[in-house]
């Protein structure tokens, strides 16, 4: 069943997040997509399992996120919390959903958190949807902001690259980053932005800050795990670690399979009936 009870100790709530923070716990996420890859993750001890709208790169080979629809997004999302049992589960409200309105923003908002399970929702952008964060906030949803590099805005910015090196929008991305912490979001994704500035930020508000391209001074790290696991092919930026190839280990294994059928080996007498 879908949801969990915050009581349960076991279970990473928001407020296990902000006491992981007051703690000098540096808190782990990793994204999901599907109930299989979930609950291996979530088995392995990460803190917290992101539905990325990045399931538009992963999941359908789009070149950017803002395809992804939030019939979508609830799809992925249900299938991914059905297997969690222990990780905070967060889906990203896709491009469309809360730009157009306040009123838009919460019902498509309680729309995903009915109908997929979720433990809460992430939305990027700054004091622009600060209105519409609020309102998610005064109706029971936990919020996780996302500042820096915000992919849904990749036509405005013109690309995928480093965010805020000039004074001008690292001023701003502070500006929102306190803002977001005031309004009651229990952390904060600070994606591609310069290691310096990420570390300033992290101590200027009271939630977590999640690194992704952001150095090491924030709070807690994520990371897409295809990319993580070496599944993505041709995708290596600076910030990037392989803790894993799981590309090779599956081309071998795909390989061993096709070998077995061909020369008959499989299946052999004890796989059968």
């Amino acid at each position: 069943m879908a949801g969990y009870l915050t009581t349960d100790q076991k279970k990473i709530t928001s407020k296990k997040f902000l006491d992981m923070k007051k703690a000098g716990e540096k808190i782990s996420m990793l994204t999901a997509y599907d109930f299989t890859t979930a609950g291996i993750i979530d088995a392995a001890g990460v803190d917290s399992i992101l539905i990325g709208d990045s399931a538009s790169n992963v999941m359908a080979g789009n070149s950017t996120t803002l395809p992804v629809t939030i019939e979508q997004m609830i799809y992925h999302a249900h299938s991914v919390a059905r297997a969690v049992k222990r990780a905070m589960v967060i889906c990203d409200m896709p491009f469309g959903s809360y730009q157009t309105s306040r009123e838009d923003g919460i019902r498509n908002a309680c729309r995903i958190m009915k109908e997929s399970g979720v433990d809460g929702l992430k939305l990027e952008g700054g004091v622009e949807i600060l209105d519409t964060i609020k309102g998610l906030i005064d109706a029971g949803i936990p919020v996780c902001g996302h500042l820096g590099l915000t992919p849904q805005s990749v036509h405005k910015f013109g690309g995928f690259g480093l965010r805020a090196k000039e004074e001008a929008e690292a001023m701003k991305l502070i500006s929102d980053a306190k803002a977001l912490d005031e309004a009651g979001c229990f952390a904060i994704v600070l994606e591609k932005v310069p290691a310096a500035l990420a570390a300033e930020v992290t101590k200027l508000v009271s939630c977590p800050t999640i690194g992704i391209g952001a150095g090491n001074g924030t709070d807690g790290q994520v990371l897409v795990y295809a990319d993580a696991l070496g599944m993505t092919q041709g995708f290596k930026p600076k910030f990037l670690r392989h803790f894993a190839n799981v590309a090779e280990v599956m081309t071998d294994g795909v390989g061993d399979y096709v070998r077995a059928v061909k020369d008959g080996s499989y299946p052999n007498e004890n796989e059968s009936y």
